[in-house]
């Protein structure tokens, strides 16, 4: 989806900001989350739950290779990962 339109906010003393009451109506509810997304050259505003919804796979992944990974074998392997990047 292309941008739908623009408009400008003015951000307080205390770094508020007031999301327009369109934008709003069509994308958050009162006591809605919001996700701060912070790039090189822009900043974006996201329903968490969309964030939620894109990432939930990763998170599904990590946690299942978490439980792979999490062992003393792995820990070993990392600890000696560290020290060769040390020495390189």
């Amino acid at each position: 989806m292309g941008l739908v339109e623009i408009k400008s906010v003015t951000v307080t003393s205390k770094g508020q900001i007031t999301i327009p009451n369109a934008f709003r109506e069509i994308h958050m509810k009162e006591n809605d989350q919001a996700a701060i997304l912070v790039y090189d050259d822009h900043i974006e505003v996201r329903p968490l739950t969309y964030i939620e919804e894109k990432l939930g796979c990763a998170v599904a992944s990590q946690e299942s290779l978490a439980k792979l990974w999490d062992t003393p074998e792995e820990d070993e392997a990392w600890e000696h990962l560290q020290k060769y990047k040390k020495l390189g």
